[in-house]
This record gives C-alpha cells, structure tokens and sequence, in this order.
C-alpha cells in the first residue's frame, strides 16, 4: 500500500513569520521571503515550528497560510502547520486550511499535556476524517511527546490520508526503524537540521528544515546529490554547512534564522516575545553565523548588510568578544584599538614600563603591535601556558583573519595598536577550547570595535535580554 505523493519530496523550508514593530504579520516581508525561496525548493511550510506557531492567534495563522496559498499560486505544495493543543481547535484550523487550498497538514501531537499515544492515535483519527493529506509531526524536544516506531507506523498505516511523516527528535535509530517499516508506504521527511544529510542518504525522501530559509540552494544540492548517491559529495558540502545548522538548530532557530536572513538582506524583523534578540540566541552566537555565512559565500566580508561604516576617526575604539563553551574555557576579550601616537600606543609605552607580578603584559604581534593583558592573575605554570601560548594564539589568528577580510585595512596597520584584555578562567584546562574560543572572542572584538557596535538600536532592543555569563539572574 503506497500512499506516498508524488510531491512530497525534496527540500521544505519551515517558513519564518515576519512581524513588524508592531507586531503584527508582515505580509510584504513573508511575501519577498516566499518569492526568495521558490526557485529553491520544492514546497513550503506555512505556521511551522520556525513560523512562531505556537505564539500566533488563530486568526493569524489562517492569515499566514493564505498569504502563503495565494503567493506560491500553485507552482509548488503549500503544507499548513494545523496542530493545536486541543482536537477541537486542530479540527478547526484543519478544515479551514483544506478549503484555503493548502496541499496538506504538518499536524504535531498535542502538546503541553502530553496526551497518552492511545490519546494521540484518536486526535489524529479524527483529524484523517476531514480528507485533508496528513502529515504526522514527530517533535518530541517541543511537544513533549515522542513516537514510538509502532506507534508512528499505526498511525500511518491506519489513516486513509496519512501521507507521509517528518521526524524532527535527532533520533537516528527512531529514523532508521521508519525507514524500514514505513518506507514505500508514506513519504519519511528529516526535519533536524543537523542529520538531514545522513537521513537523505540513508533513505529520507526530503527535509522540513529552519536553516532552509537561508541556504536552500546548498540543502538542493544536498538532497540532489543523495537522490543520485553521491555519497562524497553529500559528506563534504554537509560538513561545510554543519556549524550554522549546529548553531540554527541549539541555539533559538526562530531568531538564529532572522538574523542571519537580516544579514542577507531579507529582513523579517524578530521572533515574537518571549524569543528576543539577545536571548537563545546570543550575540556571540551571531558573530560565529555570520563567519559561517561569510565562508559559505552568503554574504561579504567587512560591516555585510551592517549599517555602521568604518570608522573615519582610528582614535580610540571599543569591542568586545565572548565565546563559549565549556564554561571553564570562555573566553572573554576588552579590547581597545587606536593609534600609535594617540591614547591605546601611550598607553601600551607607559604599561610596559610598570611591573606587574602575575599580570605580566606580552607583546604578542607586532603588525598592528598588539599587547595582551591577562585579566586574571598567572600563578601557574598550566595558566602561563594557557594564557601567553593558547589565548595569545587565538587572539593572533583572529587578527590574521581580520587583517585578510579587511576589517584591519592594511594600509593602516603600522599605525594601529591594539590592547586585548584576556580572560582565562583559573579552572581551564582544555588547551584548543581556550584557543579557538580566544580567536572568536577576538574576532567578534575587532568586529564590533570597528564597526561601532553594539548599536543604540541593538543596546534598546535587547536591554531585557541582557545576562551576565557567570550568572543565572540579571
């Protein structure tokens, strides 16, 4: 029994829904995103996971999908998220969205109250009885419930208009068991961003993905190259992509999306509260997408779709950088940039002439002279090393790296110095951690430095989410 569809395969980006300063739905913006991705893909997913569903009034998401119907007219499937925590609400909403025209139903298991399966096999019993194709959502890390493979395999078997199944958990056995019972029968989506490549490979008739919003052209190419078993080239263009899905999927996808379309110039404005900027998805969490989107070729080099030019005046500049994980190897940078004549290189001249026993100062680079000043104070030999060998490395590679994306002009570069305020914790331990989290602290310093940020609207929009890393309370 095969009621797999012809349409259902290939890449499905989980739409974003743009709200605007009011908050409410941007049709304009949703709209240009939907009109971005169409050459791309091979349908949509209108009131997703990534589409802030679940903050959304009823009446905004019949607004979202019709928008979404009427503006791919057609030329691919439209499927409409219509899960709800109760049936008679998802009954509501799914009978509205088949005479809206949507092509099918992602439909989740209720949620928050996590319902028995016997529970979940009856609300999806009736929901197969209003006729519209079903594809059942397994989700389990946001509904709290997770299938089991008979469970998934009754359901899909025992519904008429059960079509397919996307698995969003990570599980690979759980998705590996599918494609054994289930193969054939239903079309079997990946819906985690990270695994998305192995699924495909292993048998995944597609993907339902958040990071496709901003690379569907790279995850075509993925599940193209899987249809014909390019098993090589799945493997290399997926490990290029694997730090800005790790970071999409971990770290707040709704706002990690926008912001990364924002810096691609397709602004869909921010996640709609509780999700905040600054929030999951912090702001060294930025910086780490916006190097993924630089290499991956998405976006330029220096202040890319930033608003803030280059300084006129190399005077006295400002950053800071904090990288992460584990919390015993952060890495923490104040950094200041000026000239050699001015307050930064008098600076540098006047400390280098003052003894400071445990807070010994080095200069580390020479081309723009750079003086490293440990934070915390070096009693031993493990922290000498950590410090002045590990931290000093990462703090030279991310200025070798802004020297090449030509953050540090180099016309400038004999008359810059710099001065790295290093924080090493006194329990770090991990030498590459220190390292490679010193090189991106450093990295964000410069950038932020150089570019004047963060900005007064970037200080205002996320005062509510401001942390400190060491602390659980404001």
């Amino acid at each position: 029994m095969n009621k797999k569809p012809g349409w259902f395969k290939g890449i499905f980006p989980a739409l974003v829904t743009p709200f605007s300063a009011a908050d409410e739905v941007d049709e304009v913006a949703y709209r240009a995103l939907i009109r971005y991705l169409l050459p791309h893909v091979n349908g949509v997913v209108a009131c997703g996971t990534t589409g802030e569903f679940s903050s959304m009034t009823f009446e905004e998401k019949q607004q979202i999908i019709r928008i979404a119907v009427d503006e791919v007219a057609g030329r691919l499937p439209v499927v409409a998220g219509t899960g709800c925590p109760s049936t008679r609400e998802t009954l509501e909403l799914t009978r509205w969205s088949k005479d809206a025209g949507a092509t099918a139903t992602l439909l989740v298991a209720p949620y928050y109250l996590k319902p028995t399966f016997n529970e979940v096999y009856d609300h999806y019993k009736a929901v197969d009885e209003i006729g519209l194709p079903i594809i059942l959502y397994n989700i389990p890390q946001c509904a709290g419930t997770h299938y089991k493979w008979w469970t998934a395999e009754g359901m899909a078997l025992a519904f008429d208009n059960v079509v397919g199944i996307k698995d969003s958990s990570g599980d690979m056995p759980f998705l590996m068991a599918l494609f054994e019972k289930l193969s054939g029968k239903v079309g079997i989506f990946c819906g985690h961003d990270e695994i998305a490549g192995a699924a495909m490979l292993a048998g995944a008739d597609g993907a339902i993905l958040a990071s496709a919003n901003v690379i569907p052209d790279i995850w075509q190419e993925i599940h193209q190259a899987a249809q014909r078993g390019d098993v090589q080239f799945v493997r290399r263009r997926h490990r290029e992509i694997q730090i800005l899905t790790r970071i999409i999927v971990r770290k707040g996808s709704v706002q990690a999306v926008k912001e990364a379309l924002r810096m691609m110039g397709v602004d869909m404005g921010d996640g709609r509260h509780p999700i905040m900027p600054g929030g999951g998805f912090e702001r060294e969490d930025r910086e780490d997408l916006r190097s993924q989107l630089e290499n991956l070729g998405k976006i330029g080099g220096v202040a890319a779709n930033i608003d803030t030019p280059q300084p006129a005046d190399w005077t006295l500049l400002v950053g800071e950088g904090f990288a992460g994980p584990p919390l015993s190897e952060v890495a923490h940078i104040d950094l200041l940039i000026g000239q050699a004549y001015g307050p930064v290189g008098r600076a540098i001249d006047r400390a280098l002439g003052e003894p400071r026993p445990g807070h010994e100062l080095a200069i580390i680079n020479e081309r723009p002279r750079t003086l490293l000043v440990p934070t915390v104070t070096v009693r031993t030999a493990k922290a000498r090393q950590l410090v002045y060998e590990e931290a000093a490395a990462g703090v030279k590679m991310a200025i070798e790296h802004a020297i090449g994306q030509g953050t540090l002009p180099q016309e400038r570069l004999d008359g810059l110095c710099l001065i790295a305020n290093v924080f090493v914790h006194p329990a770090a331990s991990i030498r590459r951690r220190v390292h490679i989290n010193n090189y991106k602290a450093m990295r964000g310093a410069i950038r932020k430095a150089v570019e004047g940020r963060p900005t007064l609207r970037e200080l205002i929009d996320e005062k509510h989410a401001a942390r400190h890393p060491f602390r659980y309370a404001p």
